[in-house]
């Protein structure tokens, strides 16, 4: 009898361990998720800011550095162990997807941190000069509501100082290698420190905080938190400024590249290498990429053809072409304010066709605004996220440096790209949807976040849009223009186009004016890799879309295939081909 009990108090205890053991794993894995959004929110605090992580709001890290990049080689080493201890046969399909998703960053990560990409951590499309500048304005993510959030930025504009030192040694580093930025870059960057150099602070970009106080906030403690601002400008960052312009004009524009692409660089075909797959989430080369761009652009044109004789244009495309950029009936604004109320507009007649493709929809509120002056010259529309809790809206940005040459053949395009249901529905939805991960919450891949907002664009006539010729021509054309992306961006970084070979194939191409192409060109020449997104992520999207009609038939639902491509936030390609066969294979 008492063996009889002692096996089953055995058998019990195994059980409890079994279930403990089973738990334990979960919780761990949990909990693993739970330090890798707080490490990697601390390894790139305006990155957390920006998430509404305002812990992290008087921090700035200097990503340039041998320390800093060894700091990130240590916590991506660390992740990939920690993942090695896991049992994924525990893991719901979700958690896998964590799993698959920090597993692809780390593995990439430390792929990245073996190139010289630091080197050159100036350019005029993107990076910490840009955030800073925005974040100074008050009208982006750094909270200006409380005293201290006032001191964070104090804080943050100090080591902002120190930073720009810290670039200027690894520029001059870049420089002894000959890794540098291209002349026409380095042009554009210039005056984007120089317009900094203000005679009083108070005119000043970093000032704009101490215009916009809380109406709660005493007079005497303006004042007193105005001084320090007028302080910190004049004694911490205006002198940098003048260090950091002088160096770009007297040292670093001298010795800056006369070539187009990262491959003439030392080191940069593998830097490019690294970059498609970080921004592709594929495996696919350069050239294969270039290939399939030329593909594109040649089913693009015929479709633009059609177009062409619709309207009645005699002459050839890129006759046909050249007159759009140009024609009056196009550029019909003569105040900024209009192009905002014609956006309002488009988005007043999409919305009652909204519920026809999308039972998902994000609570977070929306705006429309024009782009903030400091970068408006150079700045491409863009939306830019709200907070996860609502109380800051998604934002859609529209740069009108020259209204009465705004042309509105993309409006309606851009708005479903950039607004609704683009950028706005996927990044809102993510991060609303409390069953997902924090780290998944404000994550980001460029081939789901990019493909999914240019698959937007395709469901213009769903969406009661297109019905004028031209608009559906802008359609064509943005989607030639992420087509002719896969063609340029491959051909200056791997195949040695020039800058200036590069926009004659874009004008030949794209109904879009030269000022705007040469922009476009010289953003590819900043951000390497960055531009092949859109269409490889596009393209898989739809790809998906017609395998589930093909399968499903009848059973097919635009609103369930929506839903399951939006629910899990963005992944890469790979994890989202297999969701979405999944569903096809379950489809209830």
């Amino acid at each position: 009898m008492k063996n009889i009990y002692f096996f089953a108090l055995i058998s019990c205890l195994s059980l409890l361990l079994i279930t403990c053991k089973s738990g334990k794993e979960t919780t761990d894995f949990k909990a693993l998720t739970e330090s890798y959004f707080d490490e990697k929110n601390a390894l790139n605090p305006l990155d957390a800011t920006q998430s509404g992580q305002n812990k992290y709001d008087d921090q700035l890290v200097f990503e340039m550095t041998d320390s800093y990049r060894n700091k990130k080689r240590t916590f991506f080493d660390k992740y990939l162990k920690e993942l090695s201890t896991v049992d994924t046969t525990l893991l719901s399909d979700e958690e896998k997807n964590s799993y698959e998703i920090i597993k692809w960053e780390a593995t990439v990560g430390l792929d990245l941190l073996k190139q010289n990409g630091n080197l050159t951590p100036i350019q005029q499309f993107d990076g910490t000069h840009i955030t800073m500048g925005q974040f100074a304005s008050a009208e982006s993510a750094q909270p200006f509501k409380t005293e201290n959030d006032y001191k964070k930025f104090i804080k943050r504009m100090e080591l902002y100082a120190v930073w720009m030192d810290s670039a200027m040694v690894y520029m001059r580093k870049g420089m002894a290698q000959n890794v540098v930025i291209p002349k026409a870059l380095t042009l554009k960057v210039i005056p984007q420190f120089e317009e900094m150099i203000t005679p009083n602070a108070e005119d000043n970009l970093f000032y704009s905080s101490c215009k916009k106080f809380p109406t709660e906030f005493s007079d005497s403690k303006k004042n007193e938190i105005a001084q320090n601002y007028v302080e910190t400008i004049n004694t911490k960052l205006i002198p940098q400024f003048k260090k950091m312009t002088a160096f770009l004009k007297n040292e670093y524009l001298p010795v800056s590249r006369s070539t187009s692409g990262i491959g003439t660089n030392k080191g940069g075909n593998d830097l490019y290498k690294a970059y498609v797959k970080q921004w592709t989430t594929t495996e696919k080369s350069p050239k294969e990429i270039h290939e399939l761009g030329l593909k594109e652009v040649a089913l693009l044109n015929a479709e633009m053809e059609k177009v062409k004789n619709e309207v009645g244009f005699k002459g050839t495309l890129k006759e046909f072409l050249n007159d759009v950029r140009t024609k009056k009936e196009l550029r019909p604004f003569t105040d900024p304010q209009q192009v905002i109320d014609n956006f309002n507009r488009i988005y007043k007649t999409i919305q009652p066709n909204v519920d026809k493709l999308f039972s998902l929809q994000p609570k977070t509120p929306f705006q429309i605004k024009r782009t903030e002056a400091f970068r408006e010259k150079t700045a491409s529309a863009e939306y830019n996220q709200g907070s996860a809790d609502g109380t800051r809206p998604g934002t859609f940005y529209v740069p009108i440096p020259d209204v009465k040459n705004y042309n509105v053949l993309e409006d309606e395009d851009l708005f479903l790209h950039e607004a609704i249901p683009g950028h706005h529905f996927q990044i809102s939805l993510q991060q609303e949807n409390k069953s997902l991960p924090d780290f998944r919450k404000f994550n980001w891949f460029g081939a789901y976040g990019e493909g999914w907002a240019l698959y937007c664009e395709s469901l213009g006539k769903e969406l009661g849009l297109y019905k004028d010729p031209y608009q559906y021509l802008g359609m064509l054309n943005d989607e030639m223009h992420r087509a002719i992306r896969l063609v340029v961006d491959t051909g200056i970084h791997s195949q040695g186009w020039t800058r200036e070979q590069a926009i004659q194939y874009s004008l030949d191409n794209e109904a879009e004016t030269e000022a705007s192409i040469t922009a476009e060109i010289e953003r590819y020449m900043a951000i390497p890799g960055q531009a092949l997104s859109y269409k490889i992520g596009q393209l898989k999207i739809l790809e998906l879309r017609q395998k589930a009609q093909e399968k499903l038939g009848s059973k097919f639902d635009i609103k369930v295939f929506h839903q399951k491509v939006l629910e899990s936030g963005v992944l890469p390609l790979e994890l989202l081909e297999n969701k979405i066969n999944h569903w096809i294979a379950n489809p209830n």
